[in-house]
């Protein structure tokens, strides 16, 4: 079956594209990522975890299903062909931990990008709003992408961990000879989001940090913040690591980029089993980076790439496959990396039409 998957992450730089082949295996049949326009890409940063107006996200839900559906046209591939989408959509918020609301423990979550708006412009079926199953059933709603990397890194004899930057940073536990329940994952804190917020769009190869001077005694009552402690599941996002952390800690980028380094090697540490850690996400390409951690890590260091994956396309064919899971009637989630009380069959449908005038 020939599946679309699309997401925007938490780096709000564009929409990611993947077209597979899903049967015996996943075959991949085209990546592309498409870029936010500038004035969109500061719209959706301005109704993430911020005072706005209902309006405002009510109008980016639906701008935002027009520029997912044009951008799986943009990716050379006939529609025709595409039998179904999964959208993971743009997170604007998420909340995994239950907090005190108007008497309740309530966990939430929003992903906009309107799914029927995706399924009318493409005639296609697609399925998106993955996460709040999870959560109905006590989950985190994330992370997600362990599914996927229990099926393409697990081995027989050698203990890994996948580890994805984006905006956040999340590893996937996959002991030698998994079974699925046996696998952990939890963001590890910031990835990307924090020193892409102090060098806009981004730190090219982590030049800048590279020139700069890490605040060590910052640094180091950060490290003490009792999320990096927790044991997993565990969820973060721009909540933790937005404006307001900007403004508390007057963070510059040396520190944020040794931030990043040094929880995602902290999280690593308590597996000492491992052997290889794979990346994936934006954060790969960042140089400076992807040298902090080897020296920071025993496990020898890889990437998705060196698996015929590329490193900005993981997470879009996790929606696609997804996707696929639901549209078998299957469940998506694994229990013990979300924290949910069991599997769940994720997403919401929305049929295509065969007279759409993208079809």
């Amino acid at each position: 079956m020939r599946v679309a998957g699309l997401i925007s992450g938490t780096s709000v730089d564009g929409i990611d594209v993947a077209v597979v082949d899903i049967g015996d295996g996943i075959q991949v049949v085209s990546t592309a990522t498409i870029p936010y326009p500038p004035e969109v890409r500061a719209a959706i940063l301005s109704v993430s975890n911020a005072a706005t107006h209902t309006g405002t996200i009510a109008r980016l839900n639906f701008l935002l299903g027009e520029l997912f559906a044009e951008a799986l046209q943009k990716a050379g591939v006939p529609l025709k062909t595409i039998e179904l989408i999964g959208s993971h959509g743009q997170t604007i918020f998420h909340e995994g931990e239950p907090v005190e609301f108007l008497g309740r423990k309530i966990a939430s979550t929003m992903q906009i990008g309107e799914a029927a708006v995706i399924a009318e412009r493409t005639g296609i079926e697609t399925i998106a709003d993955f996460r709040p199953s999870d959560m109905a059933a006590g989950g985190k709603g994330a992370p997600l992408v362990p599914f996927l990397d229990y099926q393409l890194f697990r081995h027989p004899g050698q203990a890994r961990i996948a580890l994805n930057i984006g905006g956040i940073a999340n590893i996937t536990v996959i002991p030698a000879a998994a079974n699925p329940e046996d696998v952990i994952a939890f963001d590890t804190g910031p990835g990307n989001m924090v020193m892409d917020a102090l060098a806009p769009p981004f730190d090219r190869d982590g030049e800048r940090a590279r020139a700069g001077q890490v605040n060590a005694a910052l640094l180091d009552r950060l490290l003490t913040d009792p999320y990096y402690h927790r044991d997993a599941p565990k969820s973060c996002g721009r909540e933790q690591y937005g404006a307001e952390f900007l403004r508390e800690t007057g963070i510059d980028i040396a520190s944020a980029t040794e931030l990043t380094a040094r929880t995602i090697a902290m999280a690593i540490e308590r597996y000492p089993a491992t052997r290889e850690v794979i990346v994936s996400g934006g954060g790969a390409h960042n140089r400076y980076l992807m040298e902090r951690l080897p020296v920071l890590l025993k496990a020898r260091l890889t990437t998705t790439a060196e698996f015929g994956i590329g490193v900005d396309t993981k997470e879009a064919i996790l929606f696609a496959l997804l996707a696929y899971q639901t549209y078998q009637g299957r469940p998506g989630n694994l229990p013990s990396a979300t924290g949910a009380r069991k599997p769940m069959i994720l997403g919401k449908i929305s049929r295509g039409t065969s007279t759409s005038s993208g079809a």
